[in-house]
């Protein structure tokens, strides 16, 4: 197994606030995000987190609201997409729900990818828990963007 590197996030140049990632999921900059910190098994094309998630992302009692979860999955599943230097943005996910994700409790999201057809990437994530139960587990479909036609307005892109 290859050694983990940081994965790094979604950096702007904007106008108003150079270099900040205020991501929800990932973004440093981002004081109510999750501030997720990922990293890549760059051979094995896998992208990985580990994060404990506090009571103010709570759904039923004691544990993670749904679509807390399902943005966990999503990001890893994106993450994965930088692995081959592209920006694919969310076309479709699939998320199952399999146990109830404890909150206050160390979890690890991993991530991969299933197939590269074009510009869509099918990449698969899991959550699991110390155990190494799968709590929650997702699929998406993500299309291949091109950042200066689809966010040039946002940010200042030097050629």
């Amino acid at each position: 197994m290859s050694k983990p590197v940081p994965a790094h996030g979604h950096v702007t140049h904007s106008k108003d606030h150079p270099v900040q990632n205020h991501c929800f999921a990932c973004g440093k900059d981002n004081a109510d995000g999750l501030q997720l910190e990922f990293f890549f098994e760059v051979e094995a094309h896998r992208a990985f987190c580990r994060f404990t998630l506090s009571r103010k992302y709570q759904g039923p009692p004691g544990h993670a609201h749904g679509g807390i979860i399902a943005t966990i999955l999503d990001e890893a599943m994106g993450k994965v997409n930088k692995l081959r230097n592209v920006l694919a943005l969310t076309k479709s996910m699939n998320v199952e729900y399999l146990k109830p994700v404890p909150l206050d409790k160390e979890l690890i999201v991993n991530a991969g990818e299933k197939q590269v057809v074009g510009r869509e990437h099918t990449n698969f994530a899991e959550i699991l828990n110390h155990e190494g139960q799968v709590l929650a587990r997702s699929t998406g479909v993500f299309v291949v963007v091109d950042l200066k036609k689809k966010f040039a307005e946002h940010l200042e892109i030097s050629d």
